[in-house]
């Protein structure tokens, strides 16, 4: 018979530990955010997760002569390996003990860097609608050069909706459940889904793979960021207005995640987000989220920002407990 006390002990401390991690991580995140000074030395972790995903595309991702079905199936095989290395790289990193984890950890959480981008949206659309465009391309994939000011600010707020699931919970639910593997292994396939993760000629094939393992990994992360943005908004009295918004529009999204956050996010500062957007030349229909919410502004965004910050500060407090474990 197996004596299943000594393997809960364990597991419990690893938790217990993991969890001391995080919480030292994401103070470091927001205390020190993303140094140029380091990163204009060093390649970023991610951008060393892009060049093997390109070196995949380039070798696998052929078209000519070549099948959807077997695209698809190079595209798998191409996320497996990455995702596999990335782990095995986790692994072997493991072995730094708790602080290297700390400092990879720090470094792969998106906390100050998504405040410091979405801030600078609100910023610039205080300096004309030409600063405001540029600052929102540098976040969103969408085309810009016709957006109005409401357009700006709602896609500075879906962003930063949806990048506290995909920049911060995510990852730091990775890292509590698989460790740096699990953390580094999410990372892969986060990025590989924000290159070749298209529904185009060129990667609906191909990309299909990362895409589909990108959803199920962000499955539970995305839900429990628009609860805890959803916990942030009782704060100013709009708790039920999040939670409402978030049931009845965050399943009609183009994706299977995002929409949660970003309708959570709707009704917690009371704007309507989502609906027709352009990309290129484009245009996706899509239903507005808090239908009947105001127009959104750089105001908006600042607000969006507060709850934000609440909903890690309490995503924080729900760790806090694993640590005395």
């Amino acid at each position: 018979m197996i004596d299943w006390e000594p393997i809960l002990d364990a597991t419990v401390a690893v938790l217990a530990a993991r969890a001391a991690v995080l919480l030292a991580a994401l103070a470091i995140d927001w205390l020190v955010g993303e140094p140029d000074i380091l990163w204009r030395r060093v390649p970023h972790p991610v951008v060393l997760f892009g060049r093997a995903i390109s070196f995949m595309d380039k070798r696998l991702n052929r078209r000519r002569g070549v099948t959807g079905k077997s695209r698809q199936a190079r595209g798998i095989l191409a996320i497996v390996i990455l995702v596999v290395l990335a782990a095995m790289v986790g692994w072997g990193l493991s072995f730094g003990g708790p602080v290297v984890a700390c400092i990879i950890l720090a470094v792969l959480l998106a906390a100050r860097s998504l405040d410091e981008h979405i801030r600078a949206v609100a910023t610039a659309m205080g300096e004309g609608i030409g600063a405001a465009r540029t600052a929102v391309g540098m976040i969103v994939g969408r085309e810009t050069k016709s957006m109005k000011k409401g357009d700006i600010a709602r896609a500075a707020i879906e962003t930063g909706a949806e990048n506290l699931s995909d920049g911060v919970i995510a990852p730091a639910l990775w890292f509590l459940a698989g460790g740096l593997p699990g953390l580094l292994a999410y990372k892969m396939v986060n990025t590989a889904d924000s290159m070749i993760g298209y529904r185009n000629a060129k990667y609906r094939a191909f990309g299909c793979g990362a895409a589909r393992i990108d959803d199920a990994m962000n499955l539970i992360p995305a839900r429990l960021t628009a609860l805890l943005i959803c916990g942030a908004a009782t704060l100013n009295g709009r708790g039920g207005a999040a939670l409402g918004a978030m049931m009845r529009d965050g399943r009609h999204h183009a994706s299977p995640n995002a929409g949660w956050p970003e309708a959570a996010m709707a009704g917690a500062i009371d704007v309507w987000l989502a609906g027709p957007r352009r990309y290129g030349n484009r245009i996706r229909q899509a239903r507005r989220f808090n239908e009947g919410g105001s127009e959104a502004d750089a105001g908006a965004i600042r607000d969006s920002l507060r709850v934000l910050i609440m909903a890690q500060l309490l995503f924080a407090l729900l760790i806090l407990p694993a640590v005395l474990l």
